[in-house]
C-alpha cells in the first residue's frame, strides 16, 4: 500500500497544508475488454500553487501503479481505443511550433506498447472532451468553435484576433449568460469526428459533424455506438423565459445527418449522461422531470430505441435516487448508481423483467465500467474513505476487490457512527457523526454541525472540501445530517422540504442536533453550525431563528431570495420551485433569511468567492453590510479568483485555517489567528 504523501514530519490530518498535499484520485478508464485500467491522480505542482493530474496504469490483479504521464500541464479525459491505445487531453506543447498560448487542450495518443505520447488532433479553441467507440477506431470530440465560422481558417483567425486584441466581450440574446464560475460563449461547442486507424502516428483530420450547432451542445452528453457509426447527443433547444428542453438526437458519423430520437416539447423532462447498449440498438440515460412549485423533480431511467424512438421508463422504487446508469457488458441489464440512506449503492436492473438487485452495501459507488463476463470496475468511496478503484464481481453483497493507487490515506483521527431520531410528523431522520478518537463521557467533544448543499443531496461520500476529519483531528465532533430535501429516503423526503427551505429542513437539523448533544461524548454547551451553498442559506436561516450555537460559518450562501433569483446563473431553474418575486412575493418573503436579520446575534464567519455565479458574491456582500450595520460580530473571508468551490491549493489551506481558527476561538476559547498568507 503506497504511503500518504504529506508535508515532511506531518501526518495527513495534522494540518490543512498536509491534507492538501495528499494525492487525489479523480477518474478511472479501462479498455472495453477490461485488460487495462488507468486512473487520473492529482498532485500539487512544484510551486504548490495548483493541482496537476497525471495518468497512472493500475494493476487489478495486484501490483504497484505505474505513472504514464509527467507533463507540468497535466492530463485529463483519458479514454481507451479498443486495441489498448490511450487517448487523453493536455495543454502540453507538442511539435516544433509548440502550442499557441491560450489555445486550450489538444488530443494526444499513447501507443499500447508504451513510449512517448504524440498529438493527434487540435483546435484553435481547444478540445474539451473525447468519446471513443468501444469496437472501432472512431472518436468524437467536443471543441469550441468561433460563432458562425464557415471554415477552419475563419475559426482560427477569429481566435487569434480575439486573443491578440484581448477582447472578452459577449453579446447575449438569451440565457444562460454564465454557468457556475465562467461566462458562456461567445464560442460554440461542436462535435468533431476523428478516425484513429491502427498505425496512426501523427495528426489526423477532425471533421465537423454539427456545423449548425449554435448553443445546442452546451454542457452536452455524447455516446458513440460500439461500431462508431452513430453518435447520440443531448441537443438543447431554447424555450421562453430562459428555459430549455433537452432533445436526444442521433448523428450519422459518415454523413453528419442528424435525426430526432426524443423530444419533450415543453422541456418537462431533462436527460443526463448517455450510454449506448453493446449491440447499438438503444441508449440509456437518467431522466429527471422539470420541477414545479408544487412538486420536486422525479428521477427515473429512460431507455430509448435508436431505430424506433420507443421510450421505456424504469423506476427503482421509492427510496433510491439515481445519479448514473449504464449497460452491463452483455447488454442484458443496467448498472445504476443511486443515493440510499446515507450510502450510494450500485443496483443491477434486468431488462427482461425489470428485476432490481442491490449489488453493494456500504460505501458510495460511481464511475462504473462494465466488464465482459459480469462485474465491473468502479470507484468506491464513503464518508470515511476517499475514492478508490475496485473490481466488483457482480454477485450481490460480494466484497469489492481493491486496486492499489497512489495516495492511500493514513488512519483516520477518529471514528464514524450514525445518529437517528423521529421528528414531529413521524419521519425518521438520520445523520453521520464523526467523532474524534478521544471523545468520551469523561472528555466530551465540541460539536460542529455541517449542513449539506444541493439542497437535493446527501452526506454519503468522501469530500476533499468540507472534510470532517480535519476537524476531528483537532478534537471536534462533526454531525453530517440528511434533513428534508435529502436524497435516498424516497420522494416524500424531498417533498417535505419543497418550497419551504427553512421549514422542515430546519426542524430536522435541530432535531438531529438535539439527538447528537444528548450523547455523553458530546459537549452540548459548545456547538457551531456551518454550511455552504444551500447549506449556507440554512446557516443564515439558523442564525436568524436560534441562538443555540456559539458561532456560525456561512459559505457561498443565499441571503435575499428575491435578489438571488434573477442574478444566479440559471434563474428559470429556481423560478420552477419558487415562482418569480413579482408573482409569488409571499413565498419569497417567508423563506428569505434577510427578513430575519434583526434576530441575529450569533458571531458569524461569512465566506464567498468572487467568481461564484451560482450563488453570486452579492449575497454575502449584502449580508455582511447588514450584519455590520447592526453591530453583529462577523468576519468576511473573500476569494478573488475562486467560484462556488474553493479549488486552488493555497486558497484551500487559507479556507481551512480560517474556519478552524474561528471555531477554536468561539468553542475552545483560543485566540483567533489570522492565517499567515492573509
Amino acid at each position: 500500500m503506497a504511503p500518504s504523501e504529506t508535508v515532511s514530519g506531518e501526518t495527513l490530518f495534522s494540518s490543512p497544508r498536509s491534507f492538501v498535499a495528499q494525492p487525489r484520485l479523480s477518474y478511472i478508464a479501462a479498455t472495453p475488454a477490461g485488460d487495462r485500467l488507468v486512473a487520473g491522480v492529482a498532485r500539487l505542482d512544484e510551486d504548490e500553487g495548483s493541482f496537476v493530474t497525471s495518468i497512472y496504469r493500475l494493476h487489478p490483479e495486484g501490483g504497484s501503479p505505474v505513472r504514464l504521464t509527467r507533463s507540468k500541464e497535466g492530463e485529463s479525459g483519458a479514454a481507451f481505443l479498443p486495441d489498448g491505445r490511450l487517448l487523453f487531453l493536455s495543454g502540453r506543447p507538442a511539435g516544433e511550433d509548440g502550442k499557441e498560448e491560450g489555445s486550450g487542450a489538444s488530443l494526444f495518443l499513447l501507443p499500447a506498447e508504451g513510449g512517448e505520447p504524440f498529438k493527434v488532433a487540435a483546435r484553435p479553441g481547444g478540445i474539451k472532451a473525447v468519446f471513443p467507440a468501444r469496437a472501432a477506431n472512431t472518436v468524437v470530440v467536443t471543441a469550441a468553435v468561433a460563432p458562425g465560422a464557415a471554415s477552419d481558417e475563419e475559426d482560427k483567425q477569429w481566435w487569434q484576433e480575439r486573443r491578440k486584441k484581448k477582447v472578452s466581450a459577449s453579446l447575449y440574446a438569451g440565457l444562460p449568460v454564465r454557468h457556475w464560475d465562467s461566462y458562456v460563449g461567445p464560442a460554440e461547442d461542436h462535435l468533431f469526428l476523428a478516425d484513429l486507424a491502427v498505425g496512426c502516428d501523427g495528426p489526423v483530420e477532425l471533421r465537423d459533424l454539427t456545423p449548425d450547432a449554435g448553443s445546442a451542445l452546451f454542457e452536452t452528453s455524447v455516446a458513440l455506438s460500439p461500431d462508431g457509426r452513430l453518435a447520440a447527443a443531448i441537443w438543447r433547444v431554447g424555450l421562453p423565459a430562459g428555459r430549455y428542453r433537452t432533445d436526444l438526437v442521433a448523428i450519422d458519423t459518415s454523413s453528419g445527418e442528424r435525426r430526432l430520437l426524443l423530444s419533450y416539447e415543453e422541456g418537462e423532462y431533462h436527460l443526463g449522461e448517455l450510454s449506448f447498449s453493446p449491440d447499438g440498438s438503444s441508449v440509456v440515460a437518467v431522466r429527471s422531470s422539470r420541477a414545479t412549485i408544487d412538486m420536486p423533480e422525479v428521477v427515473d431511467i429512460c431507455l430509448v430505441g435508436v431505430a424506433t424512438g420507443e421510450v421505456r421508463s424504469i423506476d427503482l422504487g421509492d427510496a433510491p435516487y439515481l445519479h448514473s446508469v449504464t449497460f452491463s457488458a452483455d447488454g442484458e441489464s443496467l448498472l445504476a448508481a443511486t443515493d440510499l440512506e446515507g450510502r450510494a449503492p450500485l443496483f443491477r436492473v434486468a431488462l427482461a423483467d425489470g428485476a432490481v438487485t442491490r449489488l453493494t452495501r456500504e460505501g458510495a459507488f460511481g464511475s462504473v465500467i462494465p466488464l465482459p463476463g459480469g462485474g465491473c470496475f468502479a470507484l468506491r468511496a464513503a464518508v470515511d474513505s476517499p475514492p478508490r478503484p475496485v473490481r466488483l464481481s457482480g454477485e450481490p453483497g460480494a466484497e469489492p476487490s481493491y486496486i492499489e493507487v497512489p495516495g492511500e490515506i493514513a488512519p483516520l483521527p477518529g471514528r464514524l457512527e450514525e445518529v437517528a431520531t423521529t421528528v414531529a410528523d413521524g419521519t425518521t431522520v438520520r445523520a453521520w457523526l464523526v467523532l474524534p478518537a478521544e471523545a468520551s463521557a469523561s472528555a466530551p467533544a465540541p460539536l460542529a454541525l455541517f449542513i449539506h448543499g444541493g439542497p437535493v443531496s446527501s452526506w454519503n461520500n468522501w469530500t476533499w472540501r468540507w472534510n470532517p476529519w480535519l476537524l476531528a483531528a483537532r478534537g471536534f465532533a462533526v454531525l453530517l445530517p440528511d434533513p428534508a430535501l435529502s436524497t435516498g429516503y424516497g420522494q416524500k423526503m424531498i417533498e417535505r422540504g419543497w418550497g419551504q427551505w427553512g421549514g422542515a429542513p430546519f426542524d430536522d437539523l435541530m432535531a438531529l442536533t438535539d439527538a447528537a448533544v444528548a450523547r455523553s461524548d458530546i459537549d452540548s454547551t459548545r456547538t457551531a453550525a456551518l454550511g455552504g451553498s444551500y447549506g449556507g442559506y440554512m446557516a443564515n436561516w439558523v442564525a436568524g431563528h436560534t441562538d443555540r450555537f456559539a458561532c456560525i460559518v456561512s459559505h457561498a450562501s443565499l441571503w435575499s431570495l428575491e435578489q438571488f433569483q434573477a442574478t444566479t446563473d440559471w434563474p428559470a431553474f429556481w423560478a420552477d420551485e419558487w415562482g418569480y418575486p413579482d408573482t409569488n412575493p409571499e413565498l419569497y418573503a417567508k423563506w428569505s433569511p434577510d427578513r430575519f436579520v434583526d434576530a441575529i446575534t450569533t458571531p458569524m464567519l461569512v465566506i464567498h468567492g468572487e467568481k461564484d455565479y451560482r450563488c453570486p458574491v452579492g449575497e454575502s456582500l449584502r449580508m455582511w453590510a447588514e450584519l455590520t450595520r447592526r453591530g453583529v460580530e462577523a468576519k468576511f473571508l473573500w476569494f478573488k479568483d475562486e467560484g462556488h468551490w474553493i479549488m486552488q491549493p493555497g486558497d484551500i489551506v487559507v479556507w481551512y485555517e480560517t474556519v478552524i481558527s474561528f471555531l477554536e476561538a468561539k468553542l475552545l476559547g483560543k485566540e483567533f489567528e489570522i492565517p499567515s498568507l492573509l
